[in-house]
């Protein structure tokens, strides 16, 4: 986690130099609902084991604030609900926790990866055709994963904690096409120090079907990709993958 720290203040320091203030105060409040297939695996100790996940529906939401401050960052929040569920049959002894789950077993599994982006941004641009944000994302995971299977003749659960916040790079752009309300988006948070990669990002279409001087409104849909691969984080090693197209609507006061 050292590096981790060490990576977050870096990236601060480049960022404050080149700072830019948006020219006006303005509130920004969403919310997104993520058909995400998931796939990967994980371990507590030993090997890693490959379970099949059930795909699911997610909800995320965010609020973003821009400001006129010079220097001063703009701020971002947002939640995303993770919480992944699957199953696996043992080929070989999996150690979780306390317990050694048999070979041959079938092991069910929960897990809680329910996480808060806190993100600091500045905009180099900010207007009706292009628009480009760059920034730290600090994501912060505080959840568990839940083994559920037979260990020595019995069945038992098996559940480990896991917290920690990781510093990523974040940036986001959009192009807009004049007179349609139409625009492109991407943005994204990206971190890989040694065998630890994050990425999280988005690419989609939105429409501004609400534009006045009160409030706009607008729909956004497209593609969410999320790879967690953390080594020994908290005794947690990942290398899991959720994917799959999300729909929402963002309000812009």
């Amino acid at each position: 986690m050292k590096k981790y720290c060490l990576a977050a203040a870096l990236s601060l320091a480049c960022l404050a130099p080149a700072a830019q203030a948006d020219t006006l105060l303005g509130l920004y409040l969403g919310g997104e609902a993520w058909g995400a297939e998931p796939e990967g695996s994980f371990a507590n100790k030993g090997n890693q084991q490959d379970f099949d996940f059930v795909d699911k529906n997610f909800s995320s939401f965010y609020a973003a604030l821009e400001h006129p401050v010079p220097l001063v960052p703009n701020v971002k929040l947002k939640y995303t609900e993770l919480k992944l569920e699957g199953s696996a049959v043992l080929n070989e002894t999996f150690d979780f926790g306390d317990k050694s789950f048999t070979v041959g077993g079938t092991v069910n599994t929960v897990g809680d990866l329910n996480h808060m982006d806190y993100i600091l941004y500045y905009e180099l641009f900010d207007n009706d055709l292009v628009s480009f944000d760059f920034g730290l994302n600090a994501k912060h995971f505080d959840g568990d994963i839940s083994v559920t299977g037979f260990a020595n003749g019995e069945s038992t659960t098996e559940t480990v904690d896991f917290s920690g916040f990781i510093p990523l790079g974040y940036l986001r752009g959009e192009v807009g096409l004049p007179l349609t309300g139409l625009s492109v988006f991407a943005e994204g948070s990206l971190l890989a120090i040694d065998d630890s990669k994050i990425q999280d990002f988005q690419i989609g279409v939105a429409w501004e079907f609400i534009d006045n001087m009160a409030v706009d409104v607008a729909v956004r849909a497209g593609y969410r990709s999320m790879v967690v691969e953390l080594d020994d984080v908290d005794d947690i090693t990942t290398d899991l993958d959720a994917s799959g197209p999300f729909a929402g609507v963002q309000v812009h006061f």
